[in-house]
């Protein structure tokens, strides 16, 4: 190990999606493009494109970002993700168990917070103008239906600094605390 504290992945929330309760399916954008988020001191914006390289991997679809709330995946064919000219579409078949249930009662009577996404930022993935944060290629590890509050309430965001490759530990302790203050 070379001591350097593993990389955690990032979270980003988006508020639209839509049920279609005769197919338990939910759709709509897990995150768009072009839009700026704020976090903190800087701000945040997906270039369009960004999630093309990853869509060809396995991408997970859960609750609240629980690894133990499976909803779907691309594997199995029961989510589908896309990029179109406005972000990253979703379409995605719910499946029988309890955490499935409540998202579509939930998505019928518009109660959920919206949808995130988690990502890891693969070398030379960002760039920055001033304070504002570019995403152009992002790893995406999964996507999530937010039951409560979303962390961003627009389009996918991060919080980071404009600092150096060795300033990494900084940049994570900013981000936890700029997500942490979302709840407060």
């Amino acid at each position: 190990m070379s001591g350097q504290p593993p990389i955690a992945i990032e979270r980003r929330a988006f508020s639209e999606m839509r049920a279609v309760a005769s197919r338990r399916r939910i759709e709509g954008y897990a995150a768009t493009f072009g839009s700026t988020a704020k976090l903190g001191e800087f701000s945040e914006t997906i270039q369009p494109g960004a999630f093309r390289s990853a869509l060809a991997g396995d991408i997970l679809a859960l609750m609240d970002h629980d690894p133990g709330r499976v909803l779907g995946r691309t594997r199995s064919g029961t989510l589908r993700l896309f990029e179109d000219s406005r972000g990253l579409a979703f379409s995605l078949d719910l499946p029988d168990t309890q955490a499935g249930r409540d998202i579509l009662a939930l998505a019928e009577r518009d109660d959920l917070g919206g949808m995130s996404f988690g990502f890891l930022v693969p070398p030379n993935g960002e760039f920055w103008e001033g304070s504002t944060r570019n995403l152009r290629t992002i790893d995406l590890k999964e996507i999530s239906v937010v039951s409560a509050f979303p962390a961003y309430p627009d389009t996918s965001i991060a919080l980071r600094s404009r600092a150096f490759v060795d300033d990494r530990a900084r940049r994570r302790r900013a981000i936890a605390i700029a997500e942490a203050s979302q709840w407060v």
